[in-house]
């Protein structure tokens, strides 16, 4: 395989995709350049597994060629696992994420930190099963946002282990420890055995 186009229109989830990929000699296309238009696919599943595989599977069936989609999201067990799959619509999809990571560090003070990201990868391959992959990247909600890098939640999400925010990871550890690296380090195996 020597070309994937990937369902999405975020670039920071586009950047750390071809970071990994291109590095194995997989090129990455971004779906409006392969479409050549926009197009909004509705998150209507319950899971991230779910919203991945309808993501890649709907681009893949428009242009007939292998699509990865990720779903992913912050789970805050304080928060009885919020805002999940509904990260990036949580308090409405226009409310900025300095909003969004204030309330969130608000509504667990004094509960339990914990949390984790999860991402969920799905690829399609015309005429072939859809492979799903689940990761996750576990750490604690942070006292204040902080850190330049990511984007979304990734300000609030402290990595004890690494004293330090996702925000505030660079590039090379983010693709060492972070979800999506992980969902994409176990596509990789199985795409080499593709």
């Amino acid at each position: 395989m020597k070309e994937i186009v990937v369902a999405s229109t975020n670039q920071g989830k586009l950047k750390e995709i071809k970071a990994m990929l291109e590095g194995i000699g997989i090129q990455v296309i971004p779906m409006n350049e392969a479409l050549n238009e926009s197009i909004e696919i509705e998150e209507t599943g319950t899971t991230f597994k779910e919203n991945a595989k309808l993501k890649a599977e709907t681009i893949c069936q428009m242009i007939g060629k292998p699509t990865l989609a990720d779903d992913s999201g912050l789970e805050v067990d304080a928060m009885d696992k919020a805002p999940g799959v509904y990260s990036s619509r949580f308090m409405g999809e226009t409310t900025s994420y300095d909003i969004k990571n204030q309330h969130i560090i608000d509504q667990v003070e004094g509960k339990e930190r914990t949390a984790r990201f999860i991402c969920a990868m799905a690829l399609a391959i015309p005429h072939q099963e859809t492979i799903l992959i689940e990761e996750s990247f576990e750490g604690e909600i942070h006292h204040c946002i902080e850190g330049g890098n990511g984007f979304g939640y990734d300000p609030i999400f402290f990595v004890p282990e690494l004293n330090k925010t996702s925000a505030s990871l660079s590039l090379e550890e983010k693709n060492k420890y972070s979800h999506r690296a992980k969902a994409l380090r176990k596509l990789y195996d199985m795409l080499k055995e593709l």
